[in-house]
């Protein structure tokens, strides 16, 4: 053992407050605050859960088991918003390591005890690891399968894993928190996409966001195709808003889907004009419009030939629906918030 890590073991470890926004959660949140309270890390801690105006039973949920557990503090959120949640829970909770957490996730018993040994090594503001998506039943798996591949939700680190190191940004995230708290906090006017937000202002001051692959959070997948499209339609959109107010912090990869929105819709429209063309004696040159969305369906079968190989036949027949179901939802999304095409892009919080 070096000197380092002999006197990192010499000393008490930091305190985590775990914040967790909830609105409507009543399936998941048992579970999701559980799996804090069973964590094998040896530190103090706190559990501090923003509960927004809920009409599913969740408060009354939380109302039992904050009685049964006094570890467990209920704090209103009455915006109701994600980030005006966590920064009511960060308000209301006191340690110097700050834990958020998702109502959609169950984080493993090891992952504080991973978390701050790495902030400990690497110095970061934050640190993050892998979006573990896993799903009951052939649609949640199918969904499941679109988030961990390239094809699917792109590929940041946090959705397909990769090696140790620093990033723009990591999925929810063990915070310093001096460092966030220096930078203001999540900024409440952005309602998805806030981490990405605060991340960039972190790197700004000179912070670094590290990720690692040891840290993975499972995360339960939208249960239904509407479902999956509201978030993604809304996802898209806070990702186009947020690209067109920060536009060096953009990749490539944000700009595709609704670059393929665009080239199917306008395929499909010169080949129905070249059918047009046809009918009226014409030379349909524009059916050649349609060789766009042909090549894209050709996409999608192959991409499902090769992500869920060993899912079974009901898992790749859902797969053949859930990636344009992401790709077009997240694009047109894309295209309506770059282009300022949504009159209250506030209020699409994806629920």
């Amino acid at each position: 053992m070096t000197d380092n890590a002999m006197s990192r073991a010499a000393q008490p470890l930091p305190g985590v407050s775990y914040v967790m926004p909830v609105l409507n959660e009543v399936t998941h949140v048992r579970a999701a605050v559980e799996s804090l309270l069973n964590q094998d890390y040896d530190g103090p801690f706190e559990v501090t859960v923003a509960l927004g105006p809920s009409i599913d039973g969740t408060a009354e949920l939380l109302a039992d088991m904050s009685a049964r557990d006094p570890r467990i503090r209920v704090v209103e959120n009455e915006i109701g918003s994600t980030p005006a949640g966590l920064n009511v829970a960060i308000h209301a909770s006191s340690m110097p390591i700050v834990i958020r957490v998702d109502a959609h996730s169950s984080l493993p018993h090891d992952y504080a005890r991973i978390a701050v040994e790495t902030i400990q090594r690497t110095g970061a503001a934050n640190v993050g690891g892998i979006m573990d998506a896993q799903g009951h039943g052939a649609f949640q798996r199918a969904v499941a399968r679109a988030y961990t591949t390239r094809v699917g939700l792109g590929g940041s680190s946090f959705h397909v894993g990769g090696e140790e190191g620093a990033v723009d940004t990591v999925y929810l995230g063990c915070f310093r928190r001096e460092a966030i708290e220096a930078v203001g906090l999540f900024d409440e006017g952005i309602k998805r996409g806030q981490d990405w937000e605060l991340n960039r202002r972190l790197r700004q001051a000179g912070e670094t966001v590290w990720f690692t692959p040891a840290l993975r959070v499972v995360y339960r997948p939208r249960p239904s195709v509407s479902r999956l499209a509201r978030q993604m339609l809304s996802t898209g959109m806070w990702r186009g808003e947020l690209a067109r107010r920060f536009r060096s912090g953009n990749g490539i990869r944000y700009f595709i889907p609704p670059l393929m929105v665009l080239g199917v819709a306008i395929g499909t429209l010169l080949g129905l004009i070249g059918i047009a063309q046809a009918i009226a004696g014409a030379p349909p040159w524009f059916l050649l419009g349609f060789a766009v969305p042909t090549v894209y369906a050709l996409f999608v079968v192959l991409a499902t030939i090769a992500a869920t190989r060993t899912d079974g036949v009901r898992v790749a027949l859902w797969f053949l629906l859930v990636l344009p179901c992401i790709h077009f939802s997240w694009g047109l999304g894309f295209l309506l918030g770059y282009l300022s095409l949504t009159d209250n892009i506030a209020s699409h919080t994806g629920r």
